[in-house]
């Protein structure tokens, strides 16, 4: 076998057409998934719904105007892709950080960060998709009673993108 024709299965009769890609259609999303308030989480990719063993991902959809309730995601790591509308997220023990995210924008929540996302529009739902490194749905709601009122911008700063 050359190296092109090599599908790195040692399963030399592994049954594709079962075991193989997966569509999970909208109308097929599963909303039995922990929610938190002011957001509505539909599951996707489940091992249940597609046999994932390493990851999660699902919508969720924030109504014009809202904002969820503070949260975090235990060791899972989060990745938040903006579909429509404007994300504002907040983060931090007292939410005392902020950034905006619009369309295209991708987020992302590290392991135990206490955040809540808000929906920057007072008249368009804000949908995104949602992509998770583990299979427990863990979500821990938090009751924050410090919450910063005045967050402080934070724009993306890393290594090759310095802040202007």
């Amino acid at each position: 076998m050359d190296a092109g024709s090599d599908t790195g299965s040692d399963d030399a009769d592994a049954d594709w057409r079962l075991h193989g890609v997966r569509v999970v259609h909208a109308d097929e999303l599963d909303v039995n998934t922990p929610q938190t308030p002011g957001m509505d989480r539909a599951a996707a990719i489940t091992t249940a719904r597609a046999g994932a063993e390493k990851l999660w991902a699902g919508t969720v959809t924030i109504h014009p105007d809202a904002k969820t309730g503070a949260h975090h995601h235990g060791p899972l790591e989060s990745v938040i892709y903006v579909v429509s509308g404007r994300a504002r997220m907040r983060w931090g023990e007292r939410l005392e950080f902020v950034a905006e995210a619009g369309p295209g924008d991708f987020i992302y929540v590290p392991p135990f960060v206490p955040h809540q996302e808000i929906n920057a529009s007072p008249d368009a739902p804000l949908s995104c998709v949602v992509v998770r490194s583990g299979q427990k749905p863990v979500v821990v709601n938090l009751d924050l009673p410090d919450v910063d009122a005045n967050p402080e911008q934070v724009h993306w700063v890393d290594d090759i993108h310095p802040e202007p």
